[in-house]
């Protein structure tokens, strides 16, 4: 994906709302934190991009400070003139980081987010202790992430949406990434499966690049995004229908004592 390409990522804030590269906006917030309280809290955002996340973390759900990291310096410039802008760069920092590396200190946060991240991470179990190693005892591993079913590895569709839309996409399944979680050493691991609810979405997001908004898009963006998204969409939603794309939330805990 050409997360360095300002057309690219207004194209997809477009569909997916402001501050945001991946569908689902403040609903599919809200939906990860369903259980977690982080107010007052210490918060890591693992894969931040632009920070729209950021700002709702502080100014919608009361945490006290917010660490966003990415390997984009274009998105973490972006999400820094953006908190600045609105006045929350004492409640929100960002650092770019390295692929594969995290500075911080042992036990240096409450509470680690992460929204479609891991699915660019092809050793899921390495970053989960990883990410393990931040939390501070008691504290907890909340996200989202795209897995894939059974079939996902295999299917020609796959690989036809992977190849055409240029993604570099490392799967694992549900009873994977609950085994990576539990071998990282979490406890309490939750996943709920939300294949059923982006079965919608992703044809609300055809709808948004078809049709009459084809020529909206278009004009907005050009013709080749316009034309690659709609395709883009069209063969993804060939994957969701079958199962084989499966958005998937998650919680986790640090043992208070380890």
């Amino acid at each position: 994906m050409a997360y360095d390409d300002r057309n690219f990522l207004d194209g997809l804030q477009w569909l997916w709302g402001t501050g945001f590269l991946s569908p689902g906006g403040p609903q599919a917030v809200a939906e990860i934190l369903q259980t977690t309280d982080i107010r007052g809290q210490s918060v890591l955002d693992f894969g931040c991009g632009i920070g729209g996340i950021d700002q709702l973390l502080v100014t919608v759900y009361g945490a006290a400070k917010v660490t966003g990291v990415d390997v984009v310096p274009s998105l973490v410039d972006k999400a820094r003139v953006d908190a600045e802008t609105l006045g929350l760069s004492d409640r929100i920092e960002y650092q770019l980081i390295e692929p594969g590396t995290l500075t911080f200190p042992d036990q240096s946060f409450d509470v680690v987010f992460s929204k479609d991240t891991l699915i660019h991470l092809p050793d899921k179990l390495a970053i989960c202790q990883e990410l393990f190693r931040l939390l501070k005892c008691g504290g907890v591993f909340v996200g989202s992430d795209w897995l894939g079913g059974d079939t996902t590895a295999t299917s020609p569709r796959v690989r036809e949406w992977l190849d055409f839309s240029k993604l570099d996409f490392h799967f694992c399944t549900a009873s994977e990434l609950h085994e990576h979680l539990r071998c990282a050493r979490f406890e309490s691991v939750v996943l709920r499966d939300r294949n059923k609810w982006y079965r919608r979405g992703v044809r609300e997001e055809i709808d948004r690049v078809s049709g009459a908004n084809y020529a909206d898009f278009a004009e907005r963006f050009g013709e080749d995004q316009a034309a690659t998204r709609l395709k883009s969409s069209t063969l993804k939603k060939a994957v969701v229908d079958a199962g084989e794309l499966r958005p998937t939330s998650f919680r986790a805990v640090k043992p208070p004592q380890i």
